[in-house]
């Protein structure tokens, strides 16, 4: 009898441990998921759009070609530096460019912000473009405010400040 009733007793123990091992994984996992996509970075590394909630999200489309969107590169690179605590510049190559001939073309233009690899258009249901440059703005909340068409200024992005919805 000491046999069996000692099995007895550790079976619903194991039972116990593994319910609440597999509980453990599928949080973790889950947990992951809830984050959303994460996009690649020129630099390295990788970004998601969750944990830069929070702040002001400019994601700017330009391509090497592009006369306006050479004009405007200074004008974000500078109001990025002037707002690190509640604004966040990344960048898109329009044309799919990547490699070491992306790093050339960030270099020549002058990007000083992140550039992503993965385009994160199509997890926003952000509207196709209508051309070049274009800026996809996301709320403080994480949440698509508008679309941008058009070269940028540093006025146009102050006032864009200014009128974000929180």
């Amino acid at each position: 009898m000491g046999k069996t009733s000692s099995r007895l007793t550790v079976l619903p123990r194991c039972k116990s441990a593994v319910f609440l091992l597999l509980l453990w994984l599928t949080c973790l996992l889950g947990c992951g998921e809830a984050e959303g996509p994460r996009y690649r970075l020129l630099g390295g590394g990788s970004i998601s759009l969750e944990e830069l909630q929070g702040k002001v999200v400019l994601i700017n489309y330009w391509a090497q070609w592009c006369h306006p969107c050479r004009a405007e590169i200074p004008e974000l690179n500078d109001f990025a530096r002037l707002h690190p605590a509640t604004v966040r510049v990344l960048s898109v190559n329009f044309d799919g460019v990547l490699g070491e001939q992306l790093r050339q073309q960030t270099t020549a233009l002058g990007i000083e912000f992140d550039t992503l690899l993965d385009d994160p258009r199509p997890h926003l249901a952000a509207p196709l473009s209508g051309g070049l440059p274009e800026t996809i703005v996301i709320n403080p909340k994480g949440e698509l405010q508008q679309v941008l068409l058009g070269p940028q200024t540093q006025q146009s992005l102050e006032a864009l400040l200014a009128s974000t919805t929180l």
